[in-house]
């Protein structure tokens, strides 16, 4: 006879109460936000394993919920450098077949984020050079840009706060 460890049989029943129950529990943000109208952040991304990636894509996700729910209006941008440029091309001859999967996970990422409203994603043009990645290869709605340091400099001068992926 096997028993159910008692956290087991709890994250059960979150699970079946849907994604809004385990929402409902989670704790506020009020002291850092108070004030806060527009939460401006500029992602300076430089990761490159697919699933670090894939998980920063979701988290970033929760945190533009997290933003909305305690009625801050999330304004994001994205800079992909260095090897993330590879993870976010449709060019995929040199990945893994066992990658592929992640991939398209984070392609399909990608374009539910850039669906919702104040979001913007830059690839920088120097990485793309030195990562042999055709800007035209770009995932839909990514813009190539000649350098995302210039890009977190102007965005930062522009009060968007800046936080590193790597």
């Amino acid at each position: 006879m096997t028993t159910t460890h008692p956290l087991f049989s709890i994250m059960l029943i979150l699970s079946l109460l849907g994604p809004g129950a385990a929402l409902a529990e989670k704790p506020s943000d009020g002291h850092a936000l108070e004030g806060v109208t527009s939460g401006k952040v500029a992602w300076d991304i430089n990761v490159g394993n697919p699933r670090t990636l894939l998980v920063y894509l979701r988290v970033i996700e929760e945190t533009y919920a997290d933003l909305k729910r305690q009625g801050v209006e999330p304004d994001m941008i994205f800079t992909f450098r260095g090897p993330s440029v590879r993870l976010v091309s449709a060019e995929r001859t040199d990945v893994a077949l066992d990658e592929e999967a992640v991939y398209d996970e984070i392609a399909e990422q990608i374009k539910a984020l850039l669906s919702k409203p104040n979001m913007r994603m830059e690839v920088c043009s120097i990485a793309t050079r030195l990562n042999g990645v055709d800007n035209q290869s770009l995932l839909p709605g990514l813009e190539p840009v000649g350098n995302t340091f210039v890009s977190q400099i102007g965005y930062q001068s522009k009060g968007y706060a800046s936080i590193p992926i790597m």
